[in-house]
């Protein structure tokens, strides 16, 4: 028989991502509501094991849903990936009555979940990742916010690039994964889009394009570079010395991270939270919500972690059509 969850933990770990705080809010809430006591670990992973922790209530998480970041802050935490670390983790959990733990963050911090998970301590995983890259979910806490904050700065730099007919790089996070780069690049009309999944490091075919490009009377050129092959500064060197078009790289950087949530992360990430502490009431464990084909759902975090993630060859394919 499953134990009863009586105290539930919530932590955010690795890049903070917009959504985050809605879906603390809604993990507290939602958790109270069922009779249980919630405490927030600041600091991540990291935080845990200097004990930074705080007894939280639904007036913890009042006026919060609409910012940006979160409000228990994260961090990166080597010391967690050893089992010592993971065993002062539990123990510590333990000493402080918390007998279920969410987890809100990527790949990573669901690896410590899962140890966690086999040192007893009931856990759910939820996705809170701008790069959309966990194979799970179709859907990550703070995609929606990244991608329309990094679609508005695209927007700025074309008119830009228009009044001087340039071309221009601009550079979008995602660390190794392609979908930023592929949605702004579908949605901003990039001419070039280049993701660390699709790329074959032929700038021959960049240079090429924006030279038939300029016959053909175009005033401008947009390259959406993902952060995974990176080097945009150099890159726009060597494009404006083959081409004689004058280039410019703009990386958008940290700004994709901040602001405030769109209501697609809001809802989503509400959704979620509640949705690990229904889990967690029911008294599972090692387990990671996702939401696929219209549905919320979760699955084991060993078999998620098992999975696979690749870039849609049919969105691909189009993007390439639409940037004729």
């Amino acid at each position: 028989m499953a134990k009863e969850i009586h105290t539930i933990g919530v932590l955010t770990s690795g890049g903070d991502a917009p959504g985050m705080n809605a879906a603390i809010r809604a993990v507290v809430r939602r958790a109270v509501t069922q009779g249980k006591k919630v405490k927030g670990i600041k600091k991540g992973y990291n935080g845990l094991l200097n004990e930074e922790i705080i007894d939280m209530d639904v007036t913890s998480v009042s006026d919060i849903i609409q910012r940006g970041g979160t409000i228990l802050y994260t961090a990166r935490c080597k010391e967690f990936v050893t089992p010592e670390g993971q065993q002062e983790g539990a123990k510590i959990c333990r000493k402080h009555g918390i007998d279920g733990l969410i987890v809100i963050g990527g790949d990573g911090s669901f690896r410590g979940a899962q140890k966690l998970a086999g040192l007893g301590i009931n856990t759910v995983g939820i996705p809170g990742t701008i790069d959309l890259d966990i194979a799970c979910t179709e859907y990550t806490i703070g995609f929606d916010t990244a991608v329309n904050t990094a679609m508005e700065a695209i927007d700025k730099v074309r008119d830009t690039s228009t009044s001087h007919e340039r071309c221009s790089i601009i550079e979008v996070m995602g660390r190794n994964a392609g979908y930023l780069a592929l949605w702004c690049g579908i949605a901003n009309g990039a001419e070039d889009i280049l993701l660390p999944e699709r790329y074959d490091y032929d700038e021959q075919k960049l240079i090429d394009n924006i030279i038939s490009n300029r016959k053909k009377g175009k005033k401008h050129h947009i390259i959406v570079n993902a952060e995974g092959i990176g080097h945009s500064a150099s890159m726009a060197k060597r494009i404006e010395a083959a081409t004689g078009v004058e280039t410019r790289a703009t990386i958008l950087g940290h700004m994709q991270r901040g602001g405030s949530p769109t209501c697609r992360d809001r809802v989503y990430a509400s959704m979620m939270g509640a949705y690990a502490v229904d889990l967690l009431c029911a008294g599972k464990s090692n387990r990671v919500v996702a939401y696929r084909h219209g549905e919320y759902v979760d699955y084991d975090i060993d078999e998620a972690l098992a999975m696979q993630k690749d870039i849609s060859e049919y969105e691909f394919e189009i993007s390439r059509t639409l940037s004729v």
